[in-house]
């Protein structure tokens, strides 16, 4: 049986997310950032991490990569343009999203207090902010990312939307922004995997 090594709470819940669309069997093992046994994952300590047949995958997108290739579900296939404009959307979450939410994120509660720069908070959002504005334009009227397909790539930019709410960035209650993130979490799979999370707090 594949297990997912993290907690649902961190980066983890993309694959969680990824699984249940799969709808495959799965075991969690709900370990934090650098408990020890997540050493034996991952030598940085850093979650999640996923075993399949023996193997261990390390960092969410090459696990959604992965489990996704696999089992030819959620994505398109390599070498061809919707591919590329799926993983265009990937590296849009991991870099205009992702980037400020975890400067800010570290610079609020995770480096040591004398490592923190206040300073940066507003050009972190600021950042985001701008993010927000070019994402919009790429959504466009589309259902999911991909037009009418959900792929991986919605669960990478639906995720960093969540956290980004969590944060409390600015994320508009109502439009196409809003009405595509309830789309998405709207989702059977999503529902399950939001009480999977709740229950391994």
């Amino acid at each position: 049986m594949i297990k997912l090594i993290g907690t649902p709470q961190s980066r983890a819940f993309r694959a969680l997310w990824l699984l249940e669309e799969l709808q495959i069997p799965y075991e969690i093992i709900g370990l934090s950032p650098h408990d020890p046994e997540v050493f034996k994952y991952n030598p940085s300590g850093k979650i999640p991490a996923l075993v399949d047949d023996g193997e261990v995958i390390i960092d969410s997108m090459a696990i959604c990569y992965y489990l996704s290739d696999k089992y030819k579900k959620f994505t398109f296939p390599c070498g061809t343009i919707n591919r590329a404009k799926q993983d265009s959307f990937i590296g849009f979450a991991l870099d205009d999203f992702e980037t400020p939410l975890w400067t800010y994120g570290k610079n609020i509660s995770t480096l040591p207090e004398n490592l923190r720069v206040a300073e940066i908070l507003p050009t972190c959002k600021y950042e985001f902010a701008q993010a927000l504005k070019i994402f919009e334009q790429r959504l466009g009227e589309n259902r999911y990312l991909m037009g009418n397909q959900f792929t991986i790539a919605d669960i990478f930019i639906v995720h960093s939307l969540t956290w980004a709410k969590i944060s409390r960035f600015d994320i508009p209650n109502t439009g196409a922004i809003a009405d595509y993130i309830n789309r998405a979490r709207g989702r059977q799979a999503y529902q399950r995997a939001r009480s999977k999370r709740s229950k391994n707090k």
